[in-house]
Parts: structure tokens; C-alpha cells; sequence
């Protein structure tokens, strides 16, 4: 075997582990050549490359041009030297060069091979930047490489030579990943770094959770139900406003799924973070009145030149309105766009507000309360009970109201007392109307 066979063996082995195509193959070792080339003629040098496969061969000649005077000896010869090889030769002609590759040298092979992986590099980089620069919000899945000072340098499954990372800023406090273990995160950006493209991974950004929830719900993956917004407080609380573009359709509905398998599937994914499942509005007012949910809004008012909404509520639905540490508050101004600010009855009556607006005070038409989920720990269930139901996947209020008898004694740790217990809460809090239509309330 001679040494350009060999060269092609080593180029051809090194293609295969790059995923380098055959034409892609031949470009990089002629350009390796003529780098090679360039060490032993000069820069400018210019040469004919042909590369024979099935031979092993690899024929190389380099292009002098004849000139009176030579200003650049890599790519022109005298007119006197031409004639020694050939008497006939006239300024202009082209004088070829044969060049074995055996006159390379191991130094000129490493430049060849060098020059090919720089190529290589380059291509994949290109690669990365356009396979990914379309695909931000999208969820990727992979390997937990290695966790480097706080970040997690993640193996891709469907790009293993990418450069992925979770910084620690873009992860869940609450979650603690090993080396080996399975991944999945949403695409944030694609960045430049010193080795090249770096795709930056979040599985703290809301981003994540609309990814999550396009996975589980067919309906939005066909564009028949569309996320709105997402405002998200990692590791404790998200707020999600769906909208349908089919009448028949309930956008909630289609996110929880039957019994909650669908929402439950994100919440599980999410360390146990809960989702607030909302119906979007183009109305600011109606719109915000849903993004309290669980809390129920008596009235509101709104500034549309200073983007201010005005919350008024009862006193025993304040602090659920508020939420832990203003969790609720100010995750639905998030959502919304909007400023909120809210009041108690009370206080708002202090301000001068109509007192038909509360307590015995008729209702206006249209002010109904609306349906809001909220959380099974607001019913006051025993704490055994109220850990087994969400040991299962049943965290709020609209997870156990379909549930029967025989569903929740195959729930471990429910046993027959427990179940009536539940059954009793979920039938004082459903009330059918005249009109037949279910409602429920938090009270």
C-alpha cells in the first residue's frame, strides 16, 4: 500500500465519523493538498488535483505560467527554465508540473489533514447555526454529559457533536440532574462561543412549559388550540392562557385532558410546579378577572392609556387573589400585560364604591362568577388524604370532579371513608343551576 492509498484510507475513515458525503470528501482533501501545496510552492500557487479511489492514486500537477520576468515563483516560471524541459515553450504557455505525493513529507500531510479538519469544523458549525437557528422553543432531548461548575453540558440525541448547555440561572432550583441521566430542555438561543455555535438550553424559562404542553396536546400541535401567554415562576407557579380557534372546542379542556392525564403528564415534568389553566380574551378586563383564578373578581376597571387594571374582590377571596408572597397577583399582570392593582371590599367601600357591588348587593348582568379551578389543598381535606390524591397526580379541584367512588378507592392510601369524605366536598361545591349548567366556587 502506498502512501496516498494510505492518506485515502485515514480521509475516508475520518469522513465516516464526521458524516462527510463522498464529493465532500474529495473538496477537503484537494484543499488540503493545495494548503500542503502552498507550504512547498507558495501561496499562490496552482495545481490540477485528481483523485482516483479505486487505484489508490492520487495525481497531482502544479500550473506555471511562462513569463519574461517572474514576479511570483509560485505560479510563474522564466521563459529560459521552460525551455530546458521543452525548447518550444513561448511566454504565455502553461508549463505542468508532476509532483508525487510521496514528496510531501510527513509535514506537508499533517497540513493537508490539518487544513481538512478546520474544513470539517467549519461545515459542522455552519450546520449547527442552520439546523437550529429556526428551532428556538423547541423541546430537545439528550444526556446529562457532565455538570460543569453549576451548568449542565447536555448530549443531544439527534446532534451529539452540538454544543449544548443548561446554565444554572436557566434551571429548576428544585431539581438536581446526574451524569447519564435523561434530559429535556427547551432551545433559548443559539449563541457564538470561542469552540463555536453554542446552543444554550432552559428548563426554567416559560418557554419550557409551552413546549411541554404542545407535546401533550394534539390540539395545539394541530393549531386548533393556541398558548397566548405564559407567565411562569420556576419551581412554584404557572399561569397559561389558551385560546380556540374551533367554537366546539374548549382550549382548557384540551390542555387538562381526561381526568387531568394531560396537564398532569407537564406537572409531573415540572418537579410537581403547579399550572393555572386559563381562557385568553381579547377584553383586558375579562381577561384579567380569568388570570386570578382561583380567586374570584367582583369587579374590575380599567385605565386603557396607562395599561392599569383595577381588581376589586371580596375580603374572603383576597388572600387567594394576592397568593403566597403575591405569587397570584403578579403572575396574572404578567400574563396579561397589564398593571394590576387589588383591593378588598372593604377597602374599596372605604373609597367611596357602591355597596350594591358586594355582599347582599344585586349583581349586574354579565358580573357572574365565572368557573376557576384551584387547588385540592384549599378544601380542607385531611393531610393523609390530601397526600395521597396528589401523590397520584391529582393536585386541584377540576382533577377530582369527574372522579367516581370506584376511581378514588383505587387511589393507595384512600380507603372508604376517605372517598365519601372527597365525594361529599366535590357534591357541596357543584351546584346546578336552573339552566342546568355546572358552576363551582372556592368558598
Amino acid at each position: 500500500m502506498n502512501n496516498a492509498t494510505q492518506i485515502l484510507a485515514a480521509f475516508r475513515e475520518l469522513s465516516l465519523n464526521k458524516n462527510v458525503s463522498r464529493e465532500e470528501l474529495h473538496d477537503l482533501i484537494k484543499d488540503g493538498i493545495l494548503a500542503a501545496l502552498a507550504r512547498r510552492f507558495g501561496p499562490n500557487v496552482e495545481a490540477e488535483i485528481e483523485i482516483n479511489e479505486d487505484t489508490g492514486r492520487i495525481d497531482i500537477t502544479v500550473l506555471k505560467e511562462v513569463v519574461a520576468e517572474v514576479e511570483d515563483s509560485a505560479r510563474q516560471i522564466s521563459l529560459e527554465e521552460a525551455q530546458w524541459d521543452d525548447p518550444d515553450f513561448e511566454v504565455g504557455d502553461v508549463l505542468e508540473v508532476p509532483v508525487e505525493f510521496s514528496e510531501f513529507g510527513r509535514n506537508a500531510v499533517m497540513a493537508a489533514k490539518q487544513r481538512m479538519l478546520q474544513r470539517v469544523r467549519e461545515g459542522e458549525r455552519q450546520k449547527i447555526i442552520s439546523e437550529y437557528a429556526d428551532r428556538i422553543g423547541e423541546l430537545l432531548s439528550g444526556e446529562v454529559q457532565q455538570a460543569d461548575r453549576g451548568k449542565l453540558v447536555v448530549m443531544l440525541n439527534r446532534s451529539r457533536d452540538a454544543d449544548a448547555v443548561i446554565p444554572w440561572k436557566e434551571q429548576n432550583p428544585r431539581e438536581r440532574f446526574r451524569q447519564g441521566e435523561a434530559i429535556r430542555a427547551v432551545l433559548k438561543k443559539v449563541e457564538e462561543s470561542p469552540k463555536g455555535p453554542r446552543l444554550v438550553l432552559s428548563r426554567a424559562d416559560p418557554l419550557f412549559v409551552g413546549a411541554l404542553f404542545r407535546l401533550e396536546v394534539p390540539e395545539i400541535q394541530q393549531g386548533v388550540v393556541e398558548i397566548r401567554g405564559v407567565a411562569r415562576e420556576v419551581g412554584g407557579r404557572t399561569k397559561l392562557a389558551v385560546s380556540s380557534r374551533d367554537e366546539s372546542i374548549d382550549p382548557v379542556g384540551a390542555c387538562v385532558g381526561l381526568k387531568g392525564s394531560r396537564v398532569r403528564a407537564v406537572v409531573q415534568e415540572l418537579g410537581g410546579e403547579r399550572i393555572d389553566i386559563v381562557p385568553w380574551h381579547p377584553d383586558p378586563e375579562v381577561f384579567a378577572k380569568r388570570a386570578l383564578a382561583p380567586a374570584r373578581v367582583a369587579k374590575v376597571v380599567s385605565d386603557f392609556d396607562h395599561r392599569v387594571i383595577t381588581a376589586i374582590v371580596d375580603e374572603d377571596q383576597l388572600s387567594l387573589a394576592i397568593g403566597r408572597a403575591g405569587q397570584n397577583v403578579r403572575l396574572a399582570s404578567q400574563l396579561i400585560g397589564w398593571e394590576i392593582n387589588l383591593f378588598g371590599s372593604r377597602e374599596w367601600l372605604e373609597r367611596g364604591a357602591e355597596e350594591a357591588l358586594f355582599g347582599g348587593g344585586e349583581r349586574p348582568a354579565g358580573e357572574e362568577y365565572e368557573t376557576s379551578d384551584f387547588p385540592l389543598r384549599a378544601l380542607g381535606l385531611a393531610p393523609a388524604t390530601l397526600a395521597a390524591l396528589e401523590a397520584a397526580g391529582y393536585t386541584s379541584f377540576f382533577d377530582v370532579i369527574d372522579l367516581e367512588r370506584e376511581d378514588l378507592l383505587r387511589i393507595p392510601g384512600i380507603g372508604a371513608d376517605e372517598a365519601d369524605r372527597v365525594l361529599a366536598l366535590i357534591e357541596e361545591l357543584t351546584v346546578e343551576d336552573e339552566a342546568g349548567e355546572t358552576s363551582s366556587s372556592a368558598e
